[in-house]
């Protein structure tokens, strides 16, 4: 009996033993993959507990050729995705295509492939890098890479890629509101050619040649930081805020 056991443990098929194999060492990164899904919706978790806010504090934009002063702005959001910044009694400062500075938004799904992409340290924290890859392919978003603070689950920064509004990456510094998610301090950078020029914000350019604003933004690098004062969380906000 002992000996048959042997026997038919040789004669195990070739294609089997690669089977092993493959389990073996794919096990690992289908655990890694559970994990890092398991982390972005710990992530989300804590963002969908705020179901709308409004929030005051002060805004400096940095695009080339742009003097604009720094100004009080206040930010409204409503759950799923209404977004508003309003800045100097109603002047609206944003990229083209109104990509928002609100968090939740790079998760508002579970329609996407999460992979785990290491981890790296930002400003003294660990955090892990994750992969989004949309799976609805009518979705605008091409990639998201986040980088969360596993102990806080919180999104320190975030880079995406879209199909029709450029690239842009945001970083976030948090303190009175972690515990919902929300940052005190947010670092908004983008391609300047997909800003959206608001009215009584003038162009200054360094020679006498005439230039269209697209062509003196073209190539050049944009960035808005937000300073949050205060936050109104899950008070209430009408929708007739967010018409135009």
């Amino acid at each position: 009996m002992h000996t048959h056991c042997l026997q038919t443990t040789k004669q195990q098929p070739f294609g089997y033993k690669i089977f092993f194999i493959l389990f073996i060492f794919l096990l690992p990164c289908a655990l890694i993959a559970q994990d890092v899904t398991a982390l972005v919706q710990r992530v989300k978790a804590k963002l969908d507990v705020v179901e709308d806010y409004e929030a005051e504090g002060k805004m400096k934009t940095d695009v080339a050729f742009i003097k604009a002063p720094v100004g009080k702005i206040k930010v409204y959001f409503k759950k799923p995705n209404k977004f508003k910044l309003q800045r100097n009694g109603g002047i609206s400062i944003l990229p083209k295509g109104g990509v928002t500075l609100n968090m939740s938004n790079l998760i508002v799904t579970n329609q996407y492939v999460a992979l785990f992409a290491g981890e790296t340290v930002l400003a003294g924290v660990p955090v892990k890098v994750v992969k989004l890859l949309p799976t609805n392919e009518n979705s605008d978003v091409v990639l998201s890479t986040l980088y969360i603070d596993e102990a806080n689950l919180l999104i320190k920064k975030a880079a995406t890629t879209t199909k029709e509004n450029g690239s842009f990456e945001v970083e976030m510094t948090y303190g009175n509101y972690a515990k919902y998610g929300l940052p005190d301090k947010i670092i908004f950078s983008f391609n300047a050619k997909d800003y959206k020029i608001p009215k009584g914000i003038t162009l200054e350019f360094e020679d006498t040649e005439k230039k269209s604003p697209a062509d003196a933004l073209k190539g050049k690098k944009g960035r808005i930081e937000l300073l949050y004062t205060s936050y109104q969380i899950n008070k209430g906000i009408a929708d007739t805020v967010f018409k135009p």
